[in-house]
């Protein structure tokens, strides 16, 4: 990751939202009151994901939000997904399904914008689904058990903001250590991150950090 890159804040799902929200609270300073993009994109229907941050956001002071939504990948679509972000500050990818995300704007000019938002220092979070979409490689589905057996685990392209990592969300709480180990068992060049609910590893500066109620 270049110097000039901006922050990644990469969450394990079900952030506070309604108390102290800590990790939005982390989203909402490096903003430095620019606009932010909420992409829900890794939803199958957009009923209550954008409205929901508009409120947990707004009560940050954070007022100045948009959605970013796609229903496929034709020219029309990626177009006007890539002209919600400009004048963007940060982006937030809500949870869902990743294996979504990534096939609606993975390899299109969507990504590409979106790396150069974080590559001209630009913050982009997600949450769930859209935390594993961050690393190159993705894992998409696997058994949640103490041992993985081979044939289980899924992968897929992800959108390659964050190299040399694998990333698993709702880790502690899905007890999803076996299927992350099982994961970098296939691809043992890459470093392993599981990342519980309510924590967000918050990669700035070359450094990582942990925030949040659980454990990275």
């Amino acid at each position: 990751m270049a110097d000039a890159a901006g922050p990644l804040i990469i969450i394990g799902g079900h952030e506070d939202k309604e108390d102290q929200r800590v990790i939005l609270k982390a989203v909402a300073e490096r903003l430095n009151g620019g606009r932010l993009v909420i992409a829900t994109v890794a939803s199958h229907t957009r009923e209550g994901y954008f409205d929901s941050y508009v409120s947990a956001f707004g009560a940050l002071g954070v007022t100045d939000l948009v959605e970013l939504y796609v229903e496929d990948r034709s020219q029309e679509e990626i177009a006007s997904a890539v002209a919600v972000l400009d004048g963007a500050a940060g982006l937030f990818f809500t949870g869902g399904d990743q294996l979504r995300l990534s096939s609606l704007i993975g390899r299109t000019a969507v990504e590409t914008r979106i790396q150069a938002l974080h590559a001209a220092g630009g913050v982009v979070a997600g949450t769930s689904a859209g935390a594993s979409a961050m690393s190159e490689t993705m894992l998409v589905k696997g058994a949640s058990k103490g041992s993985y057996r081979i044939g289980e685990l899924h992968m897929a392209p992800g959108l390659g903001l964050l190299g040399g990592v694998i990333i698993d969300q709702h880790f502690a709480e899905r007890g999803r250590f076996g299927r992350l180990l099982g994961a970098v068992a296939h691809n043992p060049r890459l470093l392993g991150v599981g990342v519980d609910e309510n924590t967000a590893l918050v990669v700035e500066s070359e450094r990582f950090d942990v925030i949040g109620s659980g454990a990275a």
